[in-house]
């Protein structure tokens, strides 16, 4: 019960989006390599992604939660949401300053990502785990807003439907010193890999095996719909 399933989006591995990603992060999510990462000038970037690394390249679609069923039940749930959604296309993307945090965003809204997250958050809901007082405190909800306040009673995660937004972390929250090193690299090291055309095609089930542990992805389900 101390293990976590999170639902997340996270690029093909044949995309150069992932080769990238994982590099600037130092880690591979698909297999767990340690990674070289690219040098940024006056910056120590190990520690600026020390944190995202230990979730792997991503963007959440579901919250990381803890379960008590069997894992292949949550795994034929998923699978059966999967099936019924059709793949789709990804905007392009781009490096944004979000709440202080360096992240990937879609350059257009997408009805079709935003459906595919809300149905993750609601479709697999009855798996979770309530969040301990530990993890419910580490949320601040003190800081949220009554709406958020609501969404984290609820569905254990502050961020779901209409708050939700698309991201792939690259950073911790970063100084405006920091930042203005850090965009131009990123976008220097992404290249041309952040506009290319990709669609949606799986659903990523990245799993935690104990508290502190890195984050793996255990399977990719195909969207069939």
């Amino acid at each position: 019960m101390s293990a976590r399933i999170a639902l997340y989006w996270a690029p093909e591995l044949d995309d150069p989006l992932h080769a990238l990603g994982s590099a600037w992060l130092g880690r591979d999510a698909e297999t767990g390599a340690t990674l070289p990462q690219p040098a940024v000038p006056g910056l120590d970037l190990h520690e600026i992604t020390a944190e995202a690394r230990g979730y792997g390249l991503h963007a959440t679609l579901k919250a990381p939660f803890r379960f008590d069923a069997p894992y292949g039940d949550l795994r034929d749930a998923a699978m059966a949401l999967a099936a019924r959604t059709r793949p789709f296309a990804l905007p392009p993307l781009a490096p944004v300053d979000l709440g202080g945090f360096i992240a990937l965003r879609e350059a257009v809204a997408s009805a079709a990502l935003n459906a595919f997250a809300d149905a993750c958050v609601a479709g697999l809901d009855h798996f979770r785990l309530p969040p301990t007082e530990a993890e419910y405190a580490r949320r601040r909800p003190e800081r949220l807003t009554p709406r958020q306040r609501e969404m984290l009673d609820r569905w254990g995660y502050h961020y779901v439907f209409a708050e939700w937004m698309f991201h792939v972390t690259l950073t911790r929250r970063v100084s405006e010193a920091e930042r203005a090193v850090l965009l131009p690299a990123i976008e220097a090291h992404f290249g041309a890999a952040l506009a290319r055309p990709r669609f949606v095609r799986a659903l990523c089930l990245f799993t935690q095996a104990a508290p502190g542990a890195p984050f793996l992805v255990a399977e990719r389900l195909p969207l069939l719909g």
